[in-house]
C-alpha cells in the first residue's frame, strides 16, 4: 500500500512559528512532524509516499529529497491554490494508480500500530476504504461520525449546530454516556475516491471539503469501515499542543 500526506497548508494557528515554515515541518522532539509520520508508516509496510506540498514547498522537498535517507521513496506534487482538503488528494491520482492508499493530514500523530490496524481492518472484508476515528466529548467540534451496527460509516457531519445535535439526540444517534466519534484525519481509500472529489462543489466555508466526498461515497453505496483509535492520537493544531508534546518524556 502507498501513502499520501497532505502538507500544503501554512498552519495559521501556529502564529509566528509558521511564518516561514510549513506546520508539518515543525519539530517534535528533534524531528519534523512529517518525519514522525513517515517513520510510523514504515513498520506497516508502506514505503512509497506522495507528499502534497504548498506553502514553502521548497523546505519540505529540500529536507526529505527522494526519501532515500529514510529508506523510502517520496514523490511531491504542489498544490498551487490551497482551496480545501477535498481537491488536494486529486493531485496524487497518478501516483495512486489502481492501488488503495492511506491518506493522512500532515499534522496528525498516532502510535505507529494504528496504521497497521487500519490496513488489517481494510483487508478484513470487502471494504472500499477505512476512516479512523477517535473518542470525543464536545459534539460541536470536529467531524462527527455516525456508524451502523458493523461500525461502517453512515455519515459525517462537520461541527454540527445545536439544532442538529438535538435532532441527532432525538433520533438516538447521540446517546447520553456513550462516546461520539470524531474524524481522526487518517483514511484508506480505493482510487474510486477521485470519482467523487472531481465533482465536489465548494462548501459554505468557501472550500472543497474531503468529508463531502466521504459522504457521497457512502451515499453511493460504497462501504467505508470505521477504525477506533485505541492508542494516542494528537492533532498538532496550535503552540500549546506542540509545547505539551515537547514536554513529554517520549512521543
Amino acid at each position: 500500500m502507498k501513502a499520501v500526506i497532505l502538507a500544503a497548508g501554512r498552519g495559521t494557528r501556529m502564529r509566528d512559528l509558521t511564518k516561514e515554515l510549513p506546520k508539518p515541518m515543525l519539530k517534535v522532539r528533534g524531528k519534523p512532524i512529517l518525519e514522525h509520520i513517515i517513520e510510523g508508516l514504515k513498520p506497516a509496510g508502506i514505503l512509497e509516499f506522495c507528499i502534497i506540498t504548498g506553502f514553502r514547498a521548497d523546505i519540505v522537498e529540500g529536507y526529505f529529497g527522494s526519501g532515500s535517507n529514510l529508506g523510502v521513496s517520496i514523490q511531491y506534487v504542489r498544490q498551487i491554490v490551497q482551496d480545501g482538503t477535498g481537491k488536494a488528494p486529486e493531485l496524487a491520482k497518478e501516483f495512486a494508480g489502481n492501488d488503495p492508499f492511506l491518506l493522512t493530514y500532515g499534522d496528525i500523530l498516532v502510535d505507529p500500530g494504528t496504521y497497521r490496524q487500519m490496513i488489517d481492518r481494510y483487508r478484513s472484508s470487502d471494504f472500499d476504504g477505512v476512516i479512523a476515528v477517535t473518542r470525543g466529548e464536545d459534539v460541536s467540534k470536529g467531524g462527527l461520525n455516525f456508524f451502523d451496527a458493523d461500525f461502517c460509516l453512515k455519515r459525517v457531519v462537520e461541527k454540527p449546530s445545536p439544532e442538529q445535535v438535538r435532532q441527532y439526540q432525538k433520533e438516538g444517534l447521540i446517546r447520553a454516556n456513550e462516546p461520539v466519534w470524531y474524524n481522526a484525519g487518517i483514511y484508506i481509500f480505493k482510487p474510486l475516491l477521485f470519482q467523487f472529489t472531481s465533482k465536489l462543489e465548494k462548501s459554505s466555508r468557501g472550500e472543497y471539503e474531503l468529508t463531502d466526498a466521504v459522504n457521497q461515497i457512502v451515499e453511493a453505496g460504497f462501504k467505508l469501515a470505521g477504525l477506533k483509535i485505541a492508542d494516542r492520537w494528537v492533532d498538532v493544531r496550535d503552540p500549546d499542543v506542540l509545547a505539551a508534546l515537547e514536554a513529554e518524556s517520549e512521543l
